[in-house]
């Protein structure tokens, strides 16, 4: 009696080309995100403030005027790390934001940014002024690159949240 098992490998030419072209994006989503932590880094290191990191840093720039929990700042998409709460008290800790019980729900803590926070928000939105003007001065990527760019990622976006809706 034979036993017939589930493939979970790619059937046929086109299947592996395409799980190569998947496996490849997905190396470079990783590699992106670790650049863009590093060039934030950089810029802040360059301006000599030392006293927050990358991604404290990008929570700030995601946050913007917003006054939020916690828990807003993941469904929001504003901080997609594992440890929030220890940054929400270092950024507290350090004058980059503002605290209070939620007047609501007193276990809710809400966040905004200080002036100081403010300051990070513009550095961080000026380093990134300054590479798209590069990026569009010297053409490495043209306006409907990113327009398709953010199209395939939104895509990929849709289909992970649904996987991961499927799970439960």
């Amino acid at each position: 009696m034979a036993q017939t098992a589930m493939k979970t490998e790619p059937q046929g030419t086109d299947a592996v080309a395409y799980l190569g072209g998947y496996m490849e994006h997905l190396a470079l989503i990783e590699r992106l995100h670790r650049l863009l932590l590093d060039v934030v880094k950089d810029e802040f290191e360059r301006l000599g403030i030392i006293d927050i990191n990358s991604v404290q840093a990008l929570l700030l720039f995601n946050i913007g005027e917003n006054e939020v929990t916690a828990g807003e700042l993941k469904s929001r998409g504003y901080y997609q790390g594992s440890n929030v709460s220890y940054n929400l008290k270092k950024l507290v800790q350090a004058g980059y934001m503002h605290h209070q019980k939620c007047a609501v729900d007193r276990r809710a803590v809400r966040v905004k940014l200080t002036e100081k926070g403010r300051d990070v928000r513009m550095t961080v939105a000026q380093l990134f002024a300054r590479h798209a003007s590069v990026l569009q001065k010297k053409d490495i990527l043209a306006g409907e690159d990113l327009g398709d760019m953010n199209g395939a990622m939104k895509r990929m976006e849709r289909f992970w949240t649904d996987q991961i809706r499927f799970i439960y």
